[in-house]
């Protein structure tokens, strides 16, 4: 599936939803004639896919979205039990392969990291090489980042997909000498062998659509969008 592009984290809370929010608001600012979609298979407890329907006035359906959602913020086979619920990755995947040939491009945001289970059987590492979706890993800058960083990583290699590389994140506002010291881009080439496509920096305010494009134009966007990068 060369058109779409799953993002992932290293950790909860790593940034994925700013990441894509970053990417959807530099395809509206410079890719504006193309068609892009947006959909996270599994929400547990979030209201990411909400966001982003409103946010970027997706012309998409709801469940093309956000196909399974669950109340509780729990790993999605745990939230599924609590809620007397299934997980019917069909679905998922009809939803995603009704977005894919609707539109040109397609972000999907993953649940929590790459061994972050969708069923009792599958991580979204399975569900990457499955669907042949490439990859970007989002690393929060913090102590234990680069550790989580190369951890992921080495599942990725374990699972066979297509890692395009990692994106830093700064989850809170940091200095270049934290994000030296916290997540060193140079080791983390050296460690995982894939690219650092750049670093966000802290946004206080996340919704804001001009910062956003701003921040992607700043990352290696042919990395991230190689297909439709201008």
């Amino acid at each position: 599936m060369l058109n779409a592009l799953l993002i992932t984290g290293s950790s909860l809370g790593a940034g994925k939803t700013v990441l894509i929010s970053a990417l959807a608001a530099y395809w509206q600012r410079y890719l504006s004639s193309r068609s892009l979609g947006i959909i996270k298979p599994i929400d547990c407890g979030t209201n990411d896919a909400q966001y982003f329907q409103q946010q970027f006035s997706l012309e998409q359906s709801p469940e093309q979205t956000n196909p399974i959602r669950f109340e509780a913020r729990l790993p999605a086979p745990i939230a599924a039990l609590r809620e007397n619920q299934k997980i019917e990755l069909e679905k998922i995947w009809r939803s995603f392969e009704s977005l894919s040939q609707q539109k040109e491009f397609v972000l999907l945001e993953g649940l929590g990291g790459l061994g972050s289970p969708l069923t009792a059987e599958m991580t979204n590492a399975d569900l990457a090489w499955d669907w042949r979706i490439p990859v970007v890993l989002v690393v929060p800058v913090q102590p234990g980042a680069i550790a989580q960083a190369v951890a992921n990583v080495a599942l990725a290699n374990q699972s066979r997909i297509h890692l395009k590389g990692i994106v830093l994140n700064c989850v809170q506002p940091c200095h270049a000498q934290e994000i030296a010291d916290w997540a060193s881009p140079d080791l983390l080439r050296s460690l995982t062998q894939k690219p650092v496509l750049g670093c966000i920096p802290y946004m206080s305010d996340p919704t804001d659509t001009n910062k956003l494009a701003q921040v992607a134009s700043q990352l290696s966007i042919e990395g991230l969008l190689p297909y439709l990068a201008v």
